[in-house]
């Protein structure tokens, strides 16, 4: 639940803090087996049951932030086994991204229709009498529902004016839009990772904080103590994520008392996306494509290829804003080190690729970055002004939200061309991400642009995000007026597309 301090949120930003500490402060692996008993003090269990269960969570909790993989429940091993590894400049996360903590799991029934206690044994009985299974019966004078008959339709939920029959799924099956998750053979939830695109929606709804990322706060911290310049490029949704204090004049500041040695907008590589798709659009609609998707979602252009491979070449070859701007920097700076701070569990995933790991070092979601400002001690209230981010259009920082990236390449396409005609569909979540490409397949959405975002909302409803959506929203769009400029196409960078598109060319993709 984005912008309310629950108890999931607080265990969650109690193990940033600590390993952010930890890389601060110094220590060894020991230090990271005496953690669960500072995070989860005392003797008498807050969360659960049990307080060893709550530090055995916690422990695991520790090693995935650190990129570590999560522990065998049949073997004895302390927390720390295997973090020396890991407790250096630079590493990536061991696969998979996105794993579940089994013995945090629940065991959520899956779905199934129910009547509670709110039925009234009418004598109309319109939920026995829309039923098509005949699933529906009167036992000691209130409906009852033979789940073995039952096939989930809702019907009878409709059907019902008392609003009696409710409908329960497992939160983290239910928010996830490719079919990832199941059960296991002891009823808790399982991850295909064939299927998962680590969107993340299955971590950010799981109220029992039984769902993990692996995570970069450690490694990123002992890089900015190294002797390489360490910057941070921060994706537009960073708006209003940290309070009003943190403003934009604050921003070089706050990060640069994190030790990193200056902060860039990936707004700017939004700018020269979309120039460069809205010239591939223009370029191959519909000569050669009967309509393009936007690249920017790395969640939503894996599962737009994954589930319909016969239109892979759809979707957008343009390189996102992370990269883009990475490989801005790293143009003028080659020995700079590179963090991408961001909303995003999948660009985690991204930048962990061959072709992308050459740019982008480190990936930190705001959540992680929330921790580093905790075990930092940074109050914002005493940085003081300084220059603020100004390298971006208003259109590149509505990237974030959705219906952004295709509002942005249909501006830049009129500007290139005022007498072409733009049409543009657009999604948000995968389930519904998955019917607009199944819908372009069939012919559709000819002729168009079609935005994907994998999280509700956009990049402002990431898993990774600080805030709800709705006050995400009126802070990007407070953020786009304080542009320095409307569209993308106005940018100074626009004419280093190509350079970036082939810099360092030979690097092989995978």
């Amino acid at each position: 639940m984005k912008g309310v301090d629950t108890q999931k949120s607080r265990i969650r930003h109690m193990v940033f803090t600590e390993v952010a500490r930890l890389a601060y402060e110094g220590g060894g692996p020991e230090k990271l087996d005496e953690l669960p008993y500072k995070i989860i003090p005392g003797e008498i269990a807050t969360y659960r049951d049990s307080i060893f269960l709550e530090r055995a969570i916690v422990g695991e909790r520790l090693r995935a932030a650190m990129g570590l993989s999560l522990q065998s429940m049949t073997e004895h091993e302390t927390f720390s086994q295997g973090v020396d590894e890991s407790m250096i400049a630079k590493k990536y996360y061991e696969p998979p991204l996105i794993d579940i903590i089994k013995f945090a799991c629940h065991r959520c029934p899956q779905k199934r229709v129910f009547v509670t206690n709110g039925c009234q044994g009418c004598l109309e009985h319109p939920c026995q009498e829309v039923c098509p299974k005949g699933a529906i019966s009167m036992v000691n004078g209130k409906s009852f529902i033979d789940q073995s008959k039952c096939i989930k339709c809702g019907m009878c939920m409709k059907a019902c004016q008392y609003n009696a029959i409710i409908k329960q799924e497992r939160p983290c099956e239910a928010a996830c839009g490719v079919g990832a998750i199941s059960c296991d053979e002891y009823g808790r939830a399982d991850i295909d990772q064939s299927k998962c695109v680590a969107c993340g929606m299955c971590l950010a709804s799981c109220p029992f904080a039984a769902i993990v990322d692996k995570g970069q706060i450690y490694q990123t911290i002992k890089a900015t103590q190294g002797k390489d310049p360490v910057y941070a490029i921060v994706a537009p949704a960073i708006a209003g994520q940290f309070g009003k204090e943190l403003t934009n004049e604050k921003m070089r500041g706050a990060f640069q008392a994190l030790g990193f040695t200056d902060v860039l907008e990936v707004a700017m590589g939004a700018d020269l996306c979309t120039v460069e798709e809205a010239k591939d659009f223009l370029k191959e609609v519909p000569a050669e494509l009967s309509f393009m998707g936007t690249s920017c979602c790395p969640a939503w252009s894996i599962m737009a290829k994954k589930l319909f491979p016969d239109h892979a070449k759809n979707i957008s070859m343009a390189l996102t804003p992370m990269v883009l701007t990475a490989r801005l920097l790293k143009k003028s700076e080659p020995n700079a080190k590179i963090c991408f701070v961001g909303p995003c569990l999948s660009k985690k995933q991204e930048a962990a690729r061959k072709s992308i790991k050459s740019y982008v070092d480190f990936t930190l979601t705001f959540e992680e970055v929330a921790g580093m400002f905790d075990a930092k001690g940074v109050d914002f209230a005493k940085i003081p002004d300084g220059m603020p981010l100004v390298q971006a259009s208003s259109d590149g920082r509505g990237f974030a939200a959705s219906g952004g990236v295709a509002n942005a390449v249909a501006h830049a396409i009129r500007e290139l061309d005022p007498d072409r005609e733009i049409k543009v569909a657009s999604a948000e979540g995968l389930a519904d991400c998955k019917k607009l490409m199944r819908d372009a397949t069939r012919g559709k959405y000819d002729g168009y642009l079609i935005e994907g975002m994998a999280c509700p909302g956009g990049c402002i409803g990431g898993a990774g995000t600080l805030q709800s959506v709705m006050k995400s929203t009126r802070s990007l769009k407070t953020s786009q007026k304080e542009a320095k400029f409307s569209e993308s196409i106005e940018s100074n960078f626009t004419n280093l597309i190509e350079d970036l598109e082939n810099f360092n060319e030979d690097v092989v993709d995978d």
